[in-house]
């Protein structure tokens, strides 16, 4: 076992890019890249904090973030578990990193730049949704746009193929392991009437 300790060394494991691997990059987004973002239900947003790096999944039933010129975006925060790890990173660390995921397709999309945890009680009427209002909005300020290639998703089946979950353990049985006074069955049998009614 070896570890690569150096650019130099990492480089002579690979060959060199492809000339579109690195003409994709864009600083704004593209009309093709603004037509991904606006067709996306859902990201992944990546954020860093005093507890280091942190991975937050966020979804919507129409699009989950909105271009507000070529060079912002704004994503609601709706309803989730108030933990508010992406929030609290952003609000000492402003680096945010974006990818976004349309189901059905190969490519895709990521997006890196800053951000800040805005609150703007009547921007938010614009986008309640089933008549909630986010409690905050994340604008983020892009400083780089371009999309994924589509192998990731082509050797994992991703759009592909249904997992079969059935094995897997429950959220009620991940948080009994967790904290084994917690009662992880009372949680399962509550949770899908919970997460129907809780969603906004």
């Amino acid at each position: 076992m070896r570890t690569i300790t150096s650019h130099s060394e990492l480089d002579a494991l690979y060959s060199e890019p492809v000339e579109a691997a690195l003409i994709k990059e864009t600083d704004h987004l593209t009309p093709a890249y603004r037509a991904f973002v606006d067709a996306a239900p859902f990201a992944i947003i990546a954020t860093k904090g005093p507890s280091g790096l942190d991975c937050s999944p966020r979804g919507d039933k129409g699009q989950v973030a909105f271009a507000l010129d070529d060079y912002t975006l704004l994503l609601p925060d709706r309803r989730g578990n108030n933990r508010l790890d992406t929030l609290r990173n952003l609000v000492t660390e402003p680096d945010i990193g974006l990818i976004f995921l349309i189901p059905g397709k190969r490519e895709l999309l990521r997006i890196r730049g800053t951000a800040k945890v805005i609150v703007d009680e009547p921007l938010g009427q614009d986008y309640a949704m089933d008549g909630k209002l986010p409690a905050s909005f994340i604008r983020v300020d892009i400083s780089s746009v371009y999309f994924q290639c589509g192998r990731g998703v082509m050797r994992s089946g991703l759009w592909e193929r249904a997992a079969n979950t059935a094995d897997l353990p429950s959220a009620g049985q991940m948080l009994q392991q967790a904290s084994p006074d917690f009662d992880g069955e009372a949680y399962d049998a509550a949770l899908p009437g919970r997460q129907k009614t809780m969603l906004y």
